[in-house]
């Protein structure tokens, strides 16, 4: 799933629409250059399809690319289909989808025109982890995010590991052998008295058994 930059838009001040620029420049954990919205949070960048610009102009709306706040406007990838954690390139620059959607806590006049507006349901945002030059006509692809590899250590000079088996010593401490020899001592008084028993329940069968031949 592939997709195109169709605007780049910035603000100097938040809670105003952007304006469409040739070029933006996202900088890494900030988002991008010169706007209002740029900074150390979760919604550095923000991105809105077209086509979600035309559901609105299709309610009689006169808008387009950055009327609704977003930094870049897209078209041919379902960014709400994106899940959160989702990582974006466009040219050089790397971006991670933080949020979907959001809430807006004042009606804005797009929405007050159309009584509807596509921003809270259908935009997306991101943090900056590559920065780079983007501009309308840059592809924007999703990427599988990175899986961390573990590789095997390998012994290093002239050790060998062996291919058999190998007994692994341990070393045990005084307490401990004294402990060990404690209970083997038990365990050589219950054994003994155990024989001691079973021999003379042995020797006081062969007494009767005589006495009871000789009956």
């Amino acid at each position: 799933m592939k997709g195109k930059i169709m605007a780049v838009c910035i603000s100097e001040a938040k809670g105003e629409r952007k304006r469409p620029v040739p070029w933006i420049t996202l900088q890494k954990d900030h988002g991008v250059c010169g706007d209002a919205h740029a900074g150390d949070w979760h919604r550095q960048v923000s991105l809105l399809a077209s086509e979600s610009i035309e559901k609105m102009r299709a309610l009689g709306l006169s808008v387009s690319a950055g009327d609704f706040a977003e930094n870049i406007t897209t078209s041919g990838i379902d960014l709400v289909a994106l899940p959160v954690g989702s990582r974006l390139t466009i040219g050089a620059a790397l971006l991670e989808v933080t949020q979907i959607g959001k809430e807006c806590h004042t009606r804005c006049a797009i929405y007050h025109q159309a009584g509807d507006c596509v921003m809270p349901k259908e935009g997306i945002f991101a943090r900056v982890l590559h920065g780079g030059e983007i501009k309308p006509g840059d592809r924007i692809t999703p990427v599988a995010p990175e899986i961390p590899v573990t590789r095997e250590r390998k012994p290093r000079g002239k050790y060998k590991v062996p291919e058999k088996p190998y007994v692994v010593s341990l070393r045990i401490s005084d307490d401990e052998m004294k402990q060990i020899r404690e209970l083997m001592q038990l365990t050589n008084k219950a054994a003994s008295e155990l024989m001691r028993e079973a021999f003379h329940l042995f020797k006081s069968e062969a007494v009767q058994t005589p006495r009871a031949s000789a009956a």
